[in-house]
């Protein structure tokens, strides 16, 4: 995995949110007072009234009221346009904001338009640059095939191989590092402050790589092991940089002699020698491009107000990214950790923390973003056609489960075709299969409620499976078995959570 598992944030209002009507100046019609010593005033000089004062209010709001699916769609509306009780009483004669939201919803017939030519989706996705993504994500796991040689078993430490366990925890390290930084960076980008996003990477990249090789130093293990533990993280770290900033290309374009030098092992034996510098060649372009764009971000146009981003709102991006890490890790190295735990030796132990499952999840990460885009797009598309909150409930329900299935059967394909190209890869079983696609339907749940600013749940959530994972592991529990359990527990809590949630129409909007 090349980078860190984060969506883009947008923020898009409904169709109507240009629409502005200036409540606090809505003008009150009023008979003019007639006194007793006066004559009457001729009818026609009379301003008409008519005779429900929110009749004015529901023909000004009468697209607003047509498209709601729930009062609290036009309540919400009408405090943000700043009605208040007091106004609503004295305006409309009506207690309060919500009494005049429920009967504007009763006097406005529902005008259901549906999906048209208008309708400017803000979810759409370009189905090919996520395909790249995620063949930017799964090609990295190629170097391992490079590297082999360098991190090999040679000693135990903590219970395990030295080599693979430093560059488990270097791995660890920069997955989560680089998750929040992807997070504050995509928070600059989405505030129009791309010189602050320069700025946020250019400071983070290099001091994650270098907190993560320190890591994977403090373990200890083979000089090898500790050089490809402190490329990697370097790699991550510009990795990062180029995918926030949207130059996948570039890095496909970086990741190129490793692709390239990987094919050629598997078909001839290479010198380490010749791997090494095929490693560095990877590493140095991808670096140096990521130094380009940082560079044309800092020269951006500067914006003269003052904006903070709290750095405590990046703690569960943290957590979330070392949860992910660890599951995917255990998915890839569980058996590995099993064998040397039973053991007690590195001896024919592999080291390599890539495999099957770990190049199914990565290869379809690109499929994961975009369906996650998919969900969204046609969420925000049942909102105009759903005629209750409860048929959009189940209108997007429906949409989750198809995504869901759609993910699923894909990461089992690219598994069973994994499977059968990798080297030395053992047969598929159907437990270990199941393990995995609890695996890839915990993760891509907690996606999309990530997505939608439950960040503090998911990453509470992942973290528990992946704690209780690690702790049966070492334990030397069964690692399909602990999956299955663990995962499946993580599936069933995000299912729970994701139900209520994503069926609200206010989280849509």
């Amino acid at each position: 995995m090349s980078g860190p598992l984060r969506l883009v944030p947008d923020e898009a209002g409904p169709e109507w949110a240009d629409q502005t009507v200036q409540l606090r100046t809505l003008p009150r019609k009023r008979r003019r007072p007639v006194l007793p010593t006066q004559a009457p005033v001729p009818a026609e000089e009379q301003l008409d009234l008519s005779p429900d004062p929110l009749d004015e209010l529901a023909e000004r709001l009468a697209d607003v009221c047509a498209d709601a699916v729930h009062p609290y769609e036009i309540a919400a509306f009408l405090e943000s346009d700043g009605l208040s009780d007091e106004q609503a009483a004295l305006l409309y004669g009506r207690p309060d904001a919500f009494t005049v939201a429920e009967e504007l919803f009763e006097k406005v017939d529902r005008r259901y338009p549906g999906p048209s030519a208008e309708f400017a989706n803000p979810w759409r996705a370009d189905p090919w640059r996520c395909v790249v993504r995620g063949l930017v994500f799964a090609l990295p796991g190629l170097g391992y095939l490079l590297g082999a040689n360098l991190f090999a078993a040679t000693r135990m430490r903590f219970g395990l191989p030295s080599g693979m366990l430093a560059l488990s925890v270097a791995t660890l390290v920069s997955w989560s590092w680089n998750q929040a930084l992807a997070h504050r960076s995509y928070a600059w980008l989405g505030r129009g402050r791309r010189r602050a996003a320069g700025r946020c990477l250019a400071v983070g990249a290099p001091v994650g790589a270098l907190v993560a090789a320190t890591a994977g130093y403090v373990i200890g293990g083979p000089l090898g092991a500790l050089c490809f533990a402190a490329g990697q993280s370097g790699y991550l770290g510009a990795a990062t940089v180029l995918l926030v900033l949207g130059r996948e290309k570039f890095l496909l374009l970086a990741l190129a002699p490793s692709a390239v030098g990987a094919g050629v092992v598997l078909a001839v034996d290479v010198p380490q020698a010749v791997r090494t510098i095929v490693l560095l060649a990877s590493l140095g372009l991808a670096v140096g491009l990521a130094v380009r764009e940082i560079v044309r971000c800092l020269r951006s146009e500067q914006d003269s107000t003052v904006l903070k981003l709290p750095l405590g709102h990046e703690l569960p991006h943290l957590l979330f990214g070392l949860a992910v890490g660890t599951l995917t890790l255990i998915a890839g190295l569980g058996t590995t950790v099993h064998q040397a735990v039973r053991t007690g030796a590195a001896e024919g132990v592999s080291a390599s923390p890539t495999g099957p499952a770990m190049i199914a999840l990565t290869l379809s990460l690109g499929l994961a973003e975009w369906l996650l885009f998919r969900y969204r797009a046609m969420a925000v598309a049942g909102l105009r056609t759903s005629h209750t909150p409860g048929a959009f409930a189940r209108r997007t329900g429906g949409v989750l489960l198809g995504c869901l299935f759609i993910y699923l059967t894909t990461v089992a394909a690219l598994d069973a075709a994994a499977t059968v190209l990798w080297p030395g890869a053992p047969a598929l079983g159907v437990p270990e299969l199941g393990a995995l696609l609890l695996l890839g339907g915990s993760l891509w749940l907690a996606l999309l409620l990530n997505a939608f600013g439950l960040s503090w749940s998911t990453a509470l959530i992942c973290l528990a499976a992946a704690g209780a994972e690690c702790a049966g592991l070492l334990a030397g529990a069964d690692p399909t078995v602990l999956q299955l359990i663990g995962c499946g527990a993580a599936a069933a809590v995000l299912t729970a959570v994701a139900g209520p949630v994503l069926g609200r129409t206010t989280k849509h909007r």
